[in-house]
């Protein structure tokens, strides 16, 4: 597959549709490979007329790993921001958003769709915030604007999120299983087989949770984004799943919010995932805003 390069950072990425057609670039979440994307949802989005790149962000996947700048100590960082001091962080949210642009660089693409997932969300959101001039629409899903005043995630998906990653492939297997009983959709319950099958791929793909340490540092660090939001004006859409455990949908309300003009999506029985009977109606709303958007001038 090809790669984009920023400074010694590689970014793998790929593509589905038609060159000519309007490109969105997806963005997805926490330690989380650009394939989580399925191939599936891609598909049906390049149907639409749209050019898809997905891609890894750094410290995922196939994408280069950064372990030489070692995995930070949360409780420091957290207990120096509320103290006001300097953090020591290997990489921020904006490092990531300018990653993305990078992307779009390799591909020379002036502008862009831009859709970010979870930490996806929030990458795609400074994206908007520090490069409005390439962004012809934004859709944020399952994300939040870090605002530290909305509620946190519950105690069972907070335990997903820190517990310790197994490092044998039928172990990961199975915390993944548990994983999406607690963050997943309860309206759309997930096979079993194709559960394990996707958590097999991708750890055979790439296996890292080293990467996910700074990724949580990176997220820590970058702090409420809603008064730059409130600056955004861009054609935006908001989706979340109301029965979402690990971003509670306040989370997606507080965006739509503070971004003027966006629209909300909010989706009964949907957790912290895309189940695929729910991408018809994610993919009709994502394809009409970017109609609506078209190119900025």
């Amino acid at each position: 597959m090809p790669k984009a390069t920023r400074g010694a950072i590689e970014l793998e990425f790929d593509e589905f549709g038609d060159p000519a057609g309007e490109p969105l670039l997806l963005i997805m979440g926490l330690g989380a490979q650009m394939v989580l994307w399925d191939d599936g949802f891609c598909e049906s989005l390049a149907e639409r007329g749209h050019r898809v790149i997905r891609f890894d962000n750094r410290d995922v996947g196939l994408s280069s790993w950064l372990d030489h700048l070692g995995v930070p100590d949360l409780m420091e960082i957290v207990a120096a921001m509320g103290q006001g001091k300097p953090l020591d962080i290997p990489y921020t949210l904006d490092d990531m958003a300018d990653d993305a642009m990078a992307v779009a660089d390799a591909l020379g693409l002036e502008q862009a769709h831009i859709c970010g997932a979870s930490m996806g969300g929030m990458i795609a959101q400074a994206v908007a915030i520090r490069h409005p001039d390439r962004v012809r629409s934004l859709t944020s899903i399952m994300s939040t604007t870090g605002n530290p005043e909305l509620p946190p995630a519950s105690p069972e998906a907070m335990a997903v999120l820190t517990e310790p990653v197994p490092e044998d492939r039928d172990e990961v297997i199975e915390r993944s299983l548990k994983s999406d009983v607690v963050i997943g959709s309860p309206a759309y319950p997930a096979d079993e087989a194709y559960l394990r099958e996707r958590a097999g791929m991708l750890f055979d793909r790439a296996f890292h949770p080293e990467g996910a340490a700074r990724q949580m540092a990176a997220i820590v660090a970058h702090g409420d984004r809603s008064p730059a939001l409130r600056e955004v004006d861009i054609p935006t859409l908001v989706i979340h799943g109301k029965a979402d455990t690990l971003v509670p949908v306040e989370g997606g309300i507080h965006t739509h919010e503070s971004i003027r003009g966006s629209e909300l999506m909010l989706i009964e029985g949907m957790g912290h995932n895309l189940p695929p009977a729910l991408w018809a109606d994610i993919v009709e709303r994502i394809s009409a805003l970017t109609a609506r958007a078209g190119r900025k001038e």
